[in-house]
């Protein structure tokens, strides 16, 4: 669908541009929001390489096992099903813990790994877990304490204070995060009561 959006928009543009005569002013903003970009990325860049090499030493000396059984008793109840399987605990860790540093994209190879795994522990293959669908709720709420990205962007567009905006994500992305992970529990009890009383 974005496929067809997004040329019909650019094509619309270009001939409300020459008809206006603003086609200066339309070449001259694609050329600087090319160059936004350009930096923009170089900014990401350079905070995700970063979060990244600092995952990477967490990840190889004990601190992420230390993490890991820090939010033991918190992934035990989000995940009862993976009680007894370590290794995935310690991918869904990660995880979580990408996302609350605010690591964005970063977070997102670790996810699929987590859910590659959790995949594999599923009988039915061609219907997700309840594990699995309480990890895509929780990544799409993605609660955060850092928001890296969003910092990242702020400053590379100017941003006079980058870092005011932590307060807010941290209560909108603790609500979000609260009120997803209850609705889906909610739902999947339900599913479960009535799958008890068809039997």
């Amino acid at each position: 669908m974005l496929n067809s959006i997004w040329p019909f928009f650019i094509i619309i543009s270009f001939f409300y541009a020459i008809i206006s005569g603003n086609l200066d002013n339309l070449n001259k903003s694609i050329l600087e929001s090319a160059q936004d970009a350009v930096n923009l990325c170089i900014s990401l860049l350079g905070s995700m390489c970063l979060w990244n090499g600092i995952m990477q030493i967490a990840n190889k000396s004990s601190a992420i096992e230390k993490l890991t059984d820090f939010l033991k008793p918190f992934i035990n109840k989000l995940f009862p099903e993976m009680k007894e399987n370590n290794q995935i605990k310690k991918e869904i860790s990660m995880n979580i813990i990408a996302n609350v540093l605010g690591l964005g994209n970063a977070a997102t190879p670790l996810g699929i790994k987590a859910m590659k795994s959790m995949q594999r522990e599923n009988k039915d293959k061609n219907t997700l877990s309840n594990s699995m669908l309480i990890f895509i709720v929780l990544n799409t709420a993605s609660l955060q304490l850092i928001p890296t990205t969003i910092i990242a962007i702020r400053n590379s567009l100017g941003s006079e204070n980058s870092t005011k905006i932590v307060f807010p994500v941290w209560i909108v992305t603790a609500l979000a995060a609260f009120a997803a992970v209850f609705t889906a529990k909610l739902l999947i009890k339900r599913e479960e009561k009535n799958k008890k009383w068809k039997q």
